[in-house]
């Protein structure tokens, strides 16, 4: 009876863990690789095994093979370097699917290639349907105006080639915006229209309007053109929302983005991302910000947060907003007046009381805050704000962040790390913008308060790393390139190289960096066992190659839960 009751025992463990190996069969393995996990526990790795969406284990080629059963797919790297997804750290997802559909100006040269883009459109449409398009930048154009005003063309020329078609161009930076005549007329705008609070018509020297519309004066031409959209039915205009959103995920993976934080969802996109989660149609994962004012929110936030929505496709647990414009349109909110604009400080967009309000309400209701601020002053602003918040609640672990964060006062640096404020920076508008900010600023604000990221790390800050897609392209490649070199790619021209960032310090702030600013760092920005399996597999080592390999390097699989979403 022993010996059958031993051997029964026998049996039976030889039984469990049976089953127990056959519970860690992986749906797919990814070996022969050169990883870079992003894990300080085990930062190198050859091979990674994945089960579901989540990564079952990491290791070597050697180790990984006893998890490959008979149905495992496997895909050799042959060598390649892969890193955890990218996560895009601010950006506007529908945003970018529009400027897929629409007229893209980032790559305009100049005033007269805009126009001639815009003509050619306007031969396709019927006399009144408007044109958009997004993306021009005087400060960036080659060929200098004839006429000007503040660096901004006059809208005549435009206008000439559009007598039946009303036309709305956002800059690049979305803090302003060009229209011609047409537009004009149907938004009312003469002489006598007053600048509202927070924003300018820039006007000629005889008062009339040239065009241009910066920052809260931006809504006097948009209340036209949403009274055109709102003559097209609500199907079709989901229709075209949806196919921007396609291609916007599209472009995502094209560039190895798994991840896109979104900077600014309205209720109604709030609603459509939700239903596209649950019924499994999205491709790549979104964390937004809700961005409403204090009076529409106040009310109105029971359904926050959603978390881990679709299998963990859709978040929605925190708000936006905003205390300035942007520094390419004198929208950055600065302590001294402009170089090139004096007696000018920029533009308060949204008022301090506003902006408290909306931050007593994110407190109130458990969310993180996000708020937009370039200039100093600005800056200054939010942390005055948030102090005031979290002096009640020191004990919690906030993470409330300033989006941009580009232009600080040196003396607010540590106030950063005192309150734990996440610097949501984009590495892209260094360079970007790099031509202009000395201009805007003069040369020593510029180089010890212009995008701070050595001094910000240095103080032990969290920076999450991003483009703004559209406002710039959505390639992490050229956005980590600036942020390890300071340089722009096409001219070379480097802007104070002493504040970048080393190749590990980038790579984390697009990865896990850009998870903990959103509380999802036990899900994402690493390589590690039970994590998503959001993988990058690149065709250059980025701890290793040249600065100008950088720039040379292609996207080969974008993997997302485990399965290839896209592939060279």
């Amino acid at each position: 009876m022993k010996i059958q009751s031993y051997l029964a025992f026998l049996f039976s463990l030889i039984i469990f863990f049976s089953s127990c190996e056959q519970n860690e069969i992986a749906d797919s393995i990814l070996t022969n690789g050169n990883f870079y996990t992003v894990d300080s526990s085990q930062p190198n790795a050859e091979a990674i095994a994945i089960k579901g969406q989540r990564i079952l284990s990491v290791g070597t080629s050697e180790a990984i093979k006893k998890y490959k059963g008979p149905n495992t797919k496997v895909i050799d790297l042959e060598g390649q370097f892969a890193m955890p997804g990218f996560i895009e750290g601010h950006g506007h997802f529908s945003g970018l699917g529009k400027s897929l559909i629409n007229l893209n100006f980032l790559n305009a040269k100049d005033w007269d290639e805009i126009v001639r883009m815009v003509e050619e459109k306007a031969k396709t449409l019927e006399p009144g349907e408007w044109i958009e398009g997004r993306g021009w930048h005087q400060e960036k154009w080659q060929t200098p105006l004839d006429r000007q005003v503040n660096g901004y063309p006059f809208h005549d020329a435009l206008s000439a080639v559009t007598p039946d078609n009303p036309v709305i161009l956002r800059h690049a930076s979305g803090h302003s915006l060009f229209a011609n005549k047409k537009a004009m007329e149907l938004s009312g705008v003469s002489k006598e229209t007053p600048n509202p609070s927070g924003g300018e018509i820039v006007r000629s020297n005889s008062g009339e309007a040239i065009g241009v519309f910066e920052e809260r004066a931006m809504g006097i031409v948009r209340s036209a053109y949403q009274e055109y959209l709102n003559t097209i039915n609500d199907e079709q205009r989901y229709d075209i929302w949806l196919r921007g959103i396609e291609l916007a995920e599209q472009n995502c993976l094209e560039n190895g983005v798994t991840s896109f934080q979104d900077a600014g969802t309205s209720y109604l996109e709030l609603d459509r991302y939700t239903e596209l989660a649950k019924t499994g149609e999205l491709d790549v994962r979104l964390w937004v910000m809700l961005r409403h004012s204090y009076d529409e929110m106040k009310d109105n936030l029971g359904m926050l947060p959603i978390v881990n929505e679709g299998d963990h496709f859709f978040t929605c647990k925190a708000i936006k907003s905003e205390v300035d414009g942007a520094l390419g349109a004198f929208g950055a909110w600065l302590l001294r007046a402009y170089n090139d604009k004096p007696n000018f400080t920029g533009q308060n967009t949204t008022t301090i009381e506003e902006v408290r309000n909306i931050a007593t309400l994110a407190k109130a209701n458990d969310l993180q805050l996000c708020v937009h601020a370039i200039g100093d002053r600005a800056n200054q602003e939010v942390l005055n704000i948030y102090e005031s918040i979290f002096k009640d609640h020191e004990d919690q672990d906030h993470r409330w962040r300033i989006e941009h964060a580009q232009h600080i006062d040196p003396a607010d640096i540590p106030r950063f790390r005192e309150l734990g404020v996440i610097a949501s920076m984009q590495g892209i508008h260094c360079t970007s913008d790099a031509p202009f900010v000395e201009k805007r600023l003069g040369y020593e604000r510029s180089q010890v308060g212009a995008y701070p990221w050595r001094s910000l790390l240095d103080n032990d800050v969290i920076i999450a790393n991003g483009t703004d897609a559209p406002v710039e392209d959505i390639s992490p490649i050229e956005c980590y390139y600036a942020s390890v070199t300071r340089k722009r790619s096409d001219t070379g021209f480097e802007f104070f190289p002493e504040q970048r960032m080393t190749r590990a310090e980038a790579i984390y702030s697009y990865t896990l960096g850009n998870a903990f600013a959103a509380f999802e760092e036990s899900d994402k920005g690493s390589l590690s066992v039970g994590k998503l399996a959001d993988i990058v597999v690149l065709s250059k080592d980025l701890t290793k190659c040249t600065d100008e390999e950088i720039l040379e390097t292609e996207i080969l699989y974008t993997i997302i839960g485990g399965e290839v979403k896209y592939k060279k």
